[in-house]
């Protein structure tokens, strides 16, 4: 899969995208992440990319020149789906990055300021995407959220691919507790169920405690 990624701060990304599963992912040519400086797309004298929103308001919009041509030139004659970071959209959940990992090519558009021209959004984007109920600086690290949450999806990203049907959200709940050793870590002793060996017992003691952190910390999942 092949991501790319506009903003007006590229080097946000280098950290991120340079460490971990996402360094991996690159190095074995399963991802290919570019990051694009919206500023090289501005014809503004003085790269400028926002001015005064109409109608007033506080703040600056992103102006819609420079979004136009950079999607246009990073697209190219490729298919690609064009995504846009940003708190009025839909959420993200992993239901909606598997679908995404089936995308052979994403455009992940930042936002910034107040936000981007309306204009853009009706005639560029595909799907709008929020990462939770709040605000940020603006569209840079729910981008790099999407990029992670999608990236280990992939196929052969991760080392054991059965380890993504044990994770939170994969059955409509939370991941139950795990613990490793020593058994006994200053008095605090590991569930006498995990150390018996009894698989059986030990799958129907997750799927339990699964539910039971479920109900406790997220029961709209259960009403889903």
């Amino acid at each position: 899969m092949r991501f790319d990624v506009i903003t007006i701060f590229p080097k946000m990304f280098a950290g991120v995208m340079n460490e971990s599963i996402l360094k991996r992912a690159q190095a074995a040519k399963k991802v290919k992440i570019n990051v694009h400086d919206l500023r090289d797309y501005s014809k503004d004298k003085h790269k400028k990319v926002d001015d005064r929103p109409f109608g007033g308001g506080p703040g600056m919009l992103m102006t819609p020149q420079p979004w136009f041509d950079a999607i246009k030139k990073v697209k190219g004659r490729r298919s690609a789906k064009v995504v846009l970071m940003c708190p009025t959209g839909k959420p993200l959940t992993q239901t909606r990055a598997k679908k995404l990992a089936k995308e052979r090519n994403l455009v992940i558009i930042c936002g910034h300021y107040e936000g981007i021209d309306e204009r853009v959004r009706e005639k560029l984007v595909d799907e709008v995407i929020s990462i939770g109920d709040y605000v940020l600086t603006g569209g840079e690290i729910p981008a790099m959220a999407l990029i992670d949450c999608v990236t280990r999806l992939i196929p052969g990203v991760l080392g054991e691919e059965g380890s993504l049907h044990e994770e939170s959200f994969e059955h409509g709940m939370l991941e139950y507790p795990q613990y490793t050793r020593p058994a006994n870590f200053r008095g605090i002793k590991v569930p006498d169920v995990l150390l018996s060996g009894h698989h059986r017992d030990i799958k129907k003691w997750q799927n339990a405690q699964a539910l039971r952190r479920t109900k406790k910390i997220r029961p709209d999942l259960l009403d889903e």
